[in-house]
């Protein structure tokens, strides 16, 4: 059983990498694709082509018949949490440089750590919560509180929307691990393309023409409402690219929530801030300023406290499921 568990969470830990690496290329192509189409548009074409390869990844786990659910309200939740998320990720990220909303987005785990307490019943010690302390110290560091209005590149309210998608994520992580028993993973993933596809019609319906952002200075306003138009040239790729992404994702984002203990998988998440920071040098120039390095040395040195005592746990004998354990 030992062995088992050992073989579950290497599972569950090799998907969540996976994921990791596919949201920064997502990220990447997203930021590059949003001088030139809305938010919302760019949602639809990555969902409508992502559930497609979705429901092929549900026919090999057993057919359609494992999206029937007893629990559809939880699972709309669910996907309401994930569309937050992603839509206030991205309406950030629109503005600002791509390693600054990821570093101020990693407080998701942080989150998840702490609220795996009241919602799964984890016990978390002193030393983890002490890490974690940490890192909301360089989530702040990043935030700047110091600093006027005027010489802030952005609003505060923009530089909170990382955060409050690191919230909405983390509560949809949680609730995926409370859903994960009963559902399957690639069933999981289509609920959440469906809501995406669905948020992005009504957007289109209401704001489509891009009438309301008529007039709009702010970049990501004018991110969020502008009309629809069909791709140019080779932008129809990366539209068809960000699909198949999108079902990589998804999937392996599920697979590893409903495998492994929240605490155990969440720091490996951490991996998503160098590559940002590479494709934000690499592909748009940018590198971090000094707060933003320092808040991503502290978010990254909680993350791996947390894991390594974890990992220290485990050697010295305890034998009980990670979800029982002190921090």
């Amino acid at each position: 059983m030992d062995n088992a568990r050992q073989n579950i969470a290497g599972l569950g830990i090799l998907c969540v990498l996976i994921a990791v690496f596919c949201i920064s290329i997502n990220d990447m192509l997203i930021k590059q694709l949003s001088g030139e189409y809305p938010l919302h548009q760019i949602v639809f074409a990555r969902s409508a082509i992502g559930i497609l390869f979705s429901l092929i990844i549900v026919q090999y786990e057993g057919g359609f018949g494992i999206l029937r659910t007893n629990t559809p309200w939880q699972h709309a939740l669910r996907g309401i949490l994930i569309v937050i998320a992603n839509m206030t990720f991205f309406v950030g990220l629109a503005v600002l440089p791509l390693a600054d909303v990821t570093a101020l987005f990693f407080v998701a785990p942080l989150f998840i750590t702490l609220l795996s307490i009241p919602i799964l019943g984890e016990r978390v010690g002193v030393l983890r919560l002490s890490a974690v302390a940490v890192g909301f110290a360089g989530v702040v560091i990043m935030q700047r509180p110091w600093a006027d209005a005027d010489t802030l590149e952005v609003s505060r309210v923009v530089l909170l929307l990382p955060v409050l998608a690191a919230l909405t994520y983390a509560l949809n992580q949680i609730l995926t691990r409370k859903l994960g028993v009963a559902s399957k993973a690639s069933a999981m993933a289509v609920y959440i393309q469906a809501t995406f596809v669905i948020v992005s019609l009504g957007f289109f319906a209401v704001a489509g023409d891009g009438r309301y952002a008529e007039g709009a200075t702010n970049g990501s306003v004018i991110f969020l409402l502008r009309a629809w138009v069909w791709p140019q040239g080779a932008d129809i790729w990366v539209f068809f690219g960000l699909g198949v992404n999108s079902a990589i994702i998804g999937y392996c984002l599920s697979q590893a929530y409903r495998l492994t203990d929240a605490a155990t998988v969440a720091p490996f998440e951490y991996v998503g801030l160098p590559l940002a920071v590479f494709w934000g040098w690499a592909v748009f120039g940018d590198l971090p300023v000094l707060e933003v390095w320092i808040g991503i040395l502290l978010i990254l040195g909680a993350g791996l406290f947390v894991f390594l005592r974890e990992q220290q746990k485990a050697r010295g004998g305890d034998r009980r499921p990670v979800r029982g354990r002190n921090g």
